[in-house]
């Protein structure tokens, strides 16, 4: 992993001034995006010329900060989060990469302002959702994310793996038995292309079919 760091990894004061805080929290460690997965996730946002993303669980921002980057000045990415408390940490972050003005936080549960975003801009009108929130949801944001997605858009999903749980049959717990069931629901859904990526802690893209309407 530290060779793929040093020969891939494009790093600056920002992004290592973000990680190095969010370490230092309580969980920080484990709950944080790697920064090669933040690199990829910039990269998908550029790679589809994505304008308009939704990011479903902000913490500390780190991989809302990766994004924001590559999205084009007048692009949106909506980052959802059930509280302020860490948005109101990355948004100095934010501000020094100057990208603040194309994040727009929702506080409150994902699903109600997924539901919102439905009712208000219509299905098809997404070109990026990345699902990294509370586990035993996976399904419900992918649903619904789904549904707001065009179609060519891409679905991303943090913690497939699950820190190697999903292969421990005496994992029960519900975090797990919701992450076993998405990938079920995925490998199956033929709304979709995928592909299971075994880097971080697993990351699925979900590419919705071109031609489907929902």
């Amino acid at each position: 992993m530290s060779y793929v760091r040093d020969v891939s990894l494009r790093d600056d004061e920002i992004l290592r001034d973000l990680r190095e805080f969010t370490a230092a929290l309580p969980m920080g460690r484990a709950m944080q995006v790697m920064a090669e997965e933040g690199q990829f996730l910039g990269f998908l946002t550029g790679l589809i010329g994505a304008r308009n993303v939704v990011e479903i669980g902000t913490f500390t921002g780190y991989s809302t900060l990766c994004m924001a980057r590559a999205i084009p000045p007048d692009g949106r990415l909506i980052t959802c989060d059930i509280s302020d408390k860490w948005p109101a940490i990355a948004r100095e972050y934010w501000t020094r990469a100057g990208v603040a003005d194309r994040i727009d936080v929702q506080i409150g549960e994902a699903t109600e302002t997924l539901a919102k975003l439905v009712a208000e801009s219509g299905a098809d009108t997404l070109d990026l959702v990345f699902i990294d929130a509370d586990k035993v949801n996976y399904r419900r944001y992918y649903e619904l994310a789904l549904e707001l997605v065009r179609p060519g858009g891409l679905i991303a999903v943090d913690n497939t793996l699950f820190f190697g749980r999903v292969v421990d049959a005496s994992a029960q717990d519900r975090d797990t038995l919701a992450i076993r069931e998405l990938n079920l629901l995925l490998r199956d859904d033929d709304r979709v292309e995928i592909s299971l990526l075994p880097m971080a802690d697993g990351i699925t893209l979900a590419r919705k079919k071109t031609g489907l309407r929902i």
